[in-house]
C-alpha cells in the first residue's frame, strides 16, 4: 500500500509541474527578472524527470524495445525543435548550432551517459551482461552516420569550409534516413531478440507493470506537454545561457554542450536507473539509440530547413574534434566488444568526457 501511495504521488507531481511551466511561460514574466528565471530552470529540470517518469509508464505498457525507442525518438523531438527554433531567430549566426549540438549530444551519450551506466552498474552489480549483436548493430550504423555527417564535410572539395554543396547534403540526409530505417527496422522486426533485456542475474523474471488505459493514455498526453514546455523554456533560456557563457569569455560552443545536457536528462536519467536497477541491455538501448536519433533524424530536418531558407549549415568538426570524436566511438567499440563489463571502461569513458569539455575550454 505504501509503494502505491508514492506512486500516486509521484504521478500527481509529474502532472502539476509541467502545467505550472507552461503556465510561467505565458505569464511573460521569464525575461523581466533573472529570479523568474532561476524559477524558470527549476521548472525545466522537474518537467525533463515528469518527462523520464512518464515516458518509463509508456514504456512499461508497450514492452522493449518500443519504450527507448519512444523516448529516443521524443528527445530527437526536442532537439530539432530547439535548433529549428534557434536557427530561425539567429539565422546565420546559427550556421554551426546544429553540428555543435550533434557533436556534443554523441560526446555525451558515449561518454557520460554509456560511462555512468558502466560504472554505476559495476560498483552495484560488479559485472554486467548485454547482447553483443545489438552493439555490434548500432556502432555499425553510428559510426556510418558520423562520418556522413561529421566528419566527410570537412574534406570535401564542392564547397570551399566545412560545408556540403547541396547534392552532397541531400545525399547524406538521405543516407542518414536509410541507415537509421535499417536500424529501427532491425530493433523491432528483423533482428528484435537481440534488443530485448534478459533475465536478471539472480534468475527471477521482470513482471509486467499493470497500467491502465487511463493512466497510459494521461501519461502520453503529458509526455508531449513535458517535451514541449521543455523546447520552449530551454528556446526562451538560450539567450541569458549564451551571456553568462561570453561574460566569463567562455566559447560559445559550451551553449551546444549545456543545449545538448538540457535535451538528453531524460534520456539519461533512464539508462542510469536501468543500469542500477541490473538491465544494462535497456541502458544501452536507450543510448546507443538515441545517439543514432539525435544525428540520423536531426541533420536530415535540419538540412531541409535550411534548403527552404536558404540557410547555411556548418556540419565539418575541426580535426581535434574529429579526434575526440574518434577516440570516444573507438573506446566505447572496446568497452562493448566481450558482452561483459566492469567499472574500468566506464572509468575511461567519463575521462574522455572530462576531456572533451577540458579541451573546449582551453583549446
Amino acid at each position: 500500500m505504501a509503494f502505491h501511495r508514492v506512486a500516486k504521488l509521484l504521478f500527481q507531481w509529474t502532472i502539476i509541474i509541467p502545467v505550472l511551466a507552461w503556465g510561467l511561460y505565458f505569464s511573460g514574466l521569464i525575461q523581466d527578472s533573472s529570479i523568474v528565471q532561476i524559477v524558470a530552470s527549476v521548472l525545466l529540470i522537474f518537467s525533463v524527470m515528469s518527462a523520464v517518469h512518464h515516458s518509463e509508464i509508456i514504456a512499461g505498457r508497450v514492452g522493449e524495445p518500443y519504450g527507448t525507442i519512444i523516448l529516443a525518438l521524443s528527445i530527437t523531438v526536442i532537439e530539432v525543435s530547439i535548433i529549428i527554433s534557434l536557427m530561425m531567430t539567429e539565422g546565420e549566426a546559427a550556421a554551426s548550432l546544429a553540428r555543435d549540438t550533434v557533436y556534443s549530444a554523441t560526446m555525451l551519450i558515449l561518454n557520460g551517459i554509456v560511462g555512468l551506466c558502466l560504472l554505476i552498474g559495476a560498483l552495484k552489480h560488479y559485472e554486467q551482461d548485454f547482447s553483443k549483436p545489438s552493439v555490434t548493430i548500432a556502432l555499425v550504423s553510428l559510426i556510418s552516420i558520423i562520418v556522413f555527417t561529421l566528419v566527410f564535410p570537412t574534406f570535401t572539395n564542392s564547397v570551399a569550409g566545412s560545408y556540403y554543396s547541396m547534392p552532397q547534403l541531400v545525399f547524406a540526409s538521405i543516407a542518414c534516413l536509410v541507415i537509421y530505417g535499417s536500424f529501427l527496422f532491425a530493433q523491432t522486426k528483423g533482428y528484435r531478440q537481440y534488443f530485448l533485456a534478459e533475465d536478471n542475474q539472480d534468475g527471477e523474471k521482470t513482471k509486467p507493470l499493470v497500467i491502465s488505459n487511463r493512466q497510459f493514455y494521461t501519461s502520453f498526453l503529458f509526455l508531449l506537454i513535458c517535451l514541449g514546455i521543455v523546447v520552449l523554456l530551454a528556446k526562451t533560456l538560450s539567450p541569458t545561457i549564451e551571456s553568462i557563457i561570453t561574460g566569463y569569455n567562455l566559447p560559445k560552443t559550451l551553449v551546444g554542450v549545456i543545449i545538448a545536457a538540457i535535451i538528453l536528462l531524460p534520456e539519461g536519467i533512464a539508462a542510469i536507473i536501468a543500469a542500477s536497477n541490473n538491465k544494462l541491455q535497456t541502458s544501452i538501448n536507450l543510448s546507443l539509440g538515441s545517439a543514432l536519433a539525435s544525428i540520423g533524424l536531426t541533420i536530415p530536418a535540419v538540412a531541409v530547413v535550411c534548403s527552404i531558407y536558404d540557410f547555411k549549415l556548418i556540419l565539418g568538426l575541426d580535426i581535434k574534434s574529429i579526434i575526440l570524436l574518434g577516440l570516444s566511438v573507438f573506446t566505447v567499440m572496446l568497452s562493448l566488444s566481450g558482452g561483459r563489463t566492469n567499472a574500468v571502461y566506464g572509468v575511461v569513458l567519463l575521462v574522455n568526457l572530462f576531456a572533451f569539455i577540458f579541451l573546449m575550454v582551453y583549446p
